[in-house]
């Protein structure tokens, strides 16, 4: 078994990396942008995240996350179970509320064409972060990761986005939320895919 993951790592790559590195699965890492040729060549859309496993294609990050927890049986629950369903809730919270809403103002910045961009949809974007960052912090409560007592696909999305969101200028530097993303990013298989992205 071999996995190549293709795509730079100042992208939702970062969180296929991180994932890579927690489940300690050994891995090559192909350093392209979106909508280039290596991309291409495995996703008509485009887009990165791919995973290569052997010689079978695999895209969007959170299934690669999901395929990859299920697969190895590591940072996630088992499927079929409650907890399993919750966990899910828990994913497509953090994809629809952080995730979708930071995207927008990166479509908005640089992704759209220049006369379809609205500069003044930041402040809006930024609202909706902030109650969804106050929804987070609630969600987490005093535990140490989102579900419970150990890590899971969920706190891999969530800290990306909470990374993501200091950089687009959207943070509500909730400070329950900036203390368990800096634990998190204090994990040795975090600064292992770190070292990966080059600066």
């Amino acid at each position: 078994m071999t996995y190549t993951l293709i795509g730079r790592l100042r992208s939702r790559g970062y969180r296929v990396a991180w994932m890579l590195e927690e489940l300690g699965l050994a891995y090559e890492h192909v350093n392209a942008g979106p909508h280039s040729e290596e991309v291409y060549a495995h996703n008509p859309v485009g887009k990165i995240p791919v995973l290569l496993d052997d010689d079978t294609a695999l895209t969007d990050c959170t299934a690669i996350m999901t395929y990859l927890a299920d697969k190895h049986g590591g940072l996630t629950a088992a499927p079929g179970t409650i907890e399993r369903a919750q966990q899910d809730a828990m994913t497509n919270f953090l994809i629809d509320d952080l995730d979708g809403v930071i995207f927008t103002l990166t479509k908005h910045s640089f992704g759209v064409p220049e006369d379809l961009r609205l500069p003044e949809i930041a402040e809006t974007l930024k609202w909706e972060v902030a109650r969804a960052e106050k929804r987070l912090a609630k969600m987490l409560g005093d535990k140490p990761f989102l579900m419970g007592e150990t890590i899971t696909i969920p706190d891999i999305l969530a800290v990306h986005c909470l990374n993501w969101a200091v950089g687009a200028k959207l943070s509500s530097r909730n400070k329950d939320l900036h203390d368990y993303a800096k634990r998190l990013r204090g994990r040795e298989a975090y600064q292992r895919a770190w070292a990966l992205r080059g600066d």
